[in-house]
């Protein structure tokens, strides 16, 4: 589902004047893909809120990033890029860049420098997975339960094997409608070792396998398309368990006071960052980088994680994360790379999701439609 809202900066007479001089060569208006809920909110009040105050632009809100490489694509095939900046995840970035239908980027030169000193390659690090990826935090998919709905006897579900195990947990669950993260799972709670995973997924016996585990809960299960959808299916009482994206679970545990656990163990940790589509006019693509060079320097990254428990893909951003913006709580314990949270954690391989992507998107869809 596709959201759409328009943010118009409110910037005073002389604030407006300087932009139309300074950046005058710059559009006054972009269109930035995001995944919508709680995480666009902490965009808007980390990135675009201090963006706009400084820029007087309007900045479109568009909630598509989950089908954002077939929409890029689409687009690309009709010659008609509306999209300025597009949040996706490392797997999709890589086949965006291979595709070249995401721009090469130099971090050196068009990223900020940390605040540290460090230039913003050896800031980023090992976060710079793809020429055209620009990192911004770490996440992870994990698991969210009903605490109230946990049986009598039983032991709250600590990992994400307890969503298969409806002789425990009876109840509905919700998945993510494609496959990153549900094969391995599958795999994962079927016994395969988590240095073996990917190499079983690339044998037919291998994705036989995990569909098989998927089985067994098949007719129980809600498929998401949206991050906040298992959410507010949690709230509601609909499912007992579910996946999503930690910082998700974090805001209807801590911020609306749900309900809800965390089942940390076996959370799928991942990269996400920003593309910049290619094609764009010399104005349009001036904008971008400007708001770029302004989003993910030092501070912004670290502002973001007062509204989201996500983590900064800066270095030079973790010592600056403090307590959250109102509830004021520590957030670093509510990390997915805190210590306490990470047994079992795993990370997925941006690489091979980036190769065999396509081929189990069209398998898994196959598979739903039985």
């Amino acid at each position: 589902m596709k959201l759409t809202t328009t943010i118009l900066g409110a910037a005073s007479a002389i604030a407006l004047a300087s932009v139309a001089t300074a950046g005058s060569h710059m559009a006054n208006e972009m269109t930035i893909v995001s995944w919508g809920g709680a995480y666009s909110a902490s965009q808007q009040a980390a990135y675009h809120d201090p963006y706009i105050a400084n820029s007087g632009i309007a900045i479109i809100n568009d909630e598509s990033s989950g089908d954002a490489v077939a929409k890029l694509r689409a687009m690309n095939e009709a010659g008609n890029v509306t999209w300025d900046l597009v949040d996706v995840e490392a797997a999709d970035g890589m086949r965006l860049c291979d595709e070249g239908l995401a721009m090469e980027i130099d971090f050196d030169t068009q990223l900020a420098p940390g605040d540290d000193g460090s230039t913003a390659t050896d800031d980023f690090g090992d976060m710079l997975v793809s020429d055209c990826f620009i990192p911004q935090i770490v996440f992870s998919t994990t698991f969210g339960y009903r605490t109230d709905m946990v049986p009598e006897g039983a032991a709250a579900p600590t990992d994400a094997c307890a969503v298969f195990d409806l002789d425990t947990y009876p109840g509905n669950r919700a998945l993510n409608k494609r496959p990153i993260g549900n094969m391995e799972w599958a795999l994962l709670c079927d016994g395969v070792a988590i240095e073996d995973v990917y190499d079983t997924l690339e044998t037919d016996e291998g994705i036989a396998r995990a569909f098989a585990k998927l089985d067994t809960i098949k007719a129980v299960t809600r498929w998401w398309t949206a991050g906040a959808e298992t959410p507010q299916l949690l709230a509601d009482g609909e499912i007992f368990m579910g996946s999503t994206y930690n910082g998700r679970l974090f805001s209807v545990i801590a911020e609306q006071n749900q309900p809800v656990g965390m089942a940390w163990g076996y959370q799928m940790l991942d990269i996400d960052g920003w593309i910049i589509p290619t094609g764009l006019a010399d104005d349009r693509l001036a904008r971008t980088l400007d708001y770029v060079y302004f989003a993910t320097d030092t501070q912004r990254l670290a502002d973001q994680a007062k509204y989201i428990s996500y983590g900064p893909a800066r270095a030079s951003s973790a010592p600056l994360v403090g307590d959250h913006a109102t509830l004021g709580i520590p957030m670093a314990p509510h990390m997915p790379t805190d210590p306490a949270n990470m047994t079992g954690a795993f990370v997925t391989n941006y690489l091979w999701w980036a190769d065999y992507r396509d081929e189990l998107d069209a398998k898994f869809q196959a598979w739903l439609a039985q």
